[in-house]
Order: C-alpha cells, then structure tokens, then sequence
C-alpha cells in the first residue's frame, strides 16, 4: 500500500478512487462534476479541474471540501 500522498495524481486514477468511494461523474467540461448520494439522503457534491494531472495541493483541497479523509482516498487511490 502506497501511504504517500499523490504528487501529480493521473486524471483518470483521481476518478476513479473517487469511484470507488461512491461518487458519479455527472458532467465533464472544463471541470469536472463528481456527486455523491450519501445513506441519510444528503449529497455530496465535488469538482475538479479537467487537467492531465492533478497537483497534491489540489487534491489535498478537494478532499477537505468534500470531507474525505486523506487515509480514505489514499485506500481508494491504492485500489484502483
């Protein structure tokens, strides 16, 4: 299990770690919209930029935005 933190995380990786943790691309244009429907009924919505790659800092953002755990990705990233 790789516990380092993605540098300049592949796009498509990014996608689906973010997949794997229950989230739905919903539209892809210049960024793009993730969103999940979580058990009590709330949703979590989330965008990301439409880069080849993506920067830790920017992935380290996302994750607090949407309230994911670096642990939690890093488990999803390591699947995928």
């Amino acid at each position: 299990m790789t516990s380092r933190f993605p540098v300049d995380a592949p796009i498509e990786t990014v996608i689906k770690a973010f997949e794997y943790l229950g989230f739905t691309v919903v539209r892809r244009g210049n960024h793009i919209a993730l969103l999940r429907e979580n058990e009590d009924g709330t949703r979590t919505p989330m965008t990301i930029p439409e880069h080849r790659k993506i920067k830790g800092s920017t992935l380290r953002t996302i994750l607090t935005q949407a309230g994911i755990s670096r642990d939690e990705f890093l488990k999803a990233y390591d699947q995928v």
